[in-house]
C-alpha cells in the first residue's frame, strides 16, 4: 500500500527509488562506521581526528534525513533498519577495540570513497528521471568528498 503517490512513471521511479535506498543506507552505515571510529581512535592525533569524525557523522545523519524524506515523498518507504543496512552495504566493516589514528583515517578514507563512487553512479541514475532527486544527491556528494579531501590530507 502506498499512501503517497507519485507523478513519476512507474519505470522512473522504481530508478529512483532504488537510488534513494541506496544512498540511504550508504548515509547510515557512513554515520554508524564514523562514530565507531570516534568512539575507537586514540594516537598522537586524537583530537583532530575524533572532531573530524564527529563532522562526518553529523553530514551522513543530515543528508540520510534529506535522502529518506525525499523518498517517501515519491512514495518510496525508506529503510534504514539495521538488517537492510548490513545485507546492503558496501562500506568495510571496522575492526574491532582500539583504532590507531592513521588506522582511523585510512578507514575513513577508504569508506568516503567507496560511498562517493556509489553516490557518483546515482547522480548518473537519476538526471534523466528525476532532476530534483538527482540535485539531492549531487549535494550530498559535494559534501562527502569535502570530508574525503580533508581526510586524504591527514594521511599525505
Amino acid at each position: 500500500m502506498s499512501v503517497v503517490k507519485s507523478t513519476l512513471p512507474e519505470a522512473d521511479l522504481k530508478a529512483v527509488g532504488e537510488a534513494l535506498q541506496g544512498a540511504l543506507v550508504d548515509l547510515v552505515d557512513l554515520s554508524l562506521v564514523a562514530k565507531q571510529v570516534h568512539w575507537n581512535v586514540v594516537g598522537p592525533r586524537f583530537r583532530s581526528v575524533h572532531l573530524q569524525l564527529d563532522d562526518v557523522v553529523a553530514s551522513a545523519r543530515l543528508h540520510s534525513d534529506s535522502v529518506a524524506e525525499r523518498a517517501s515523498a515519491l512514495g518510496v518507504n525508506p529503510d534504514g533498519r539495521s538488517a537492510s543496512v548490513a545485507r546492503a552495504t558496501a562500506i568495510r566493516e571496522v575492526p574491532s577495540g582500539w583504532i590507531k589514528d592513521v588506522d582511523a583515517v585510512r578507514i575513513l578514507v577508504d569508506a568516503l570513497g567507496v560511498v562517493v563512487g556509489r553516490m557518483r553512479e546515482r547522480i548518473q541514475v537519476t538526471a534523466e528521471p528525476d532532476p530534483v532527486t538527482q540535485d539531492i544527491i549531487i549535494g550530498l556528494t559535494a559534501d562527502l568528498e569535502k570530508h574525503a579531501w580533508m581526510f586524504q590530507a591527514e594521511s599525505a
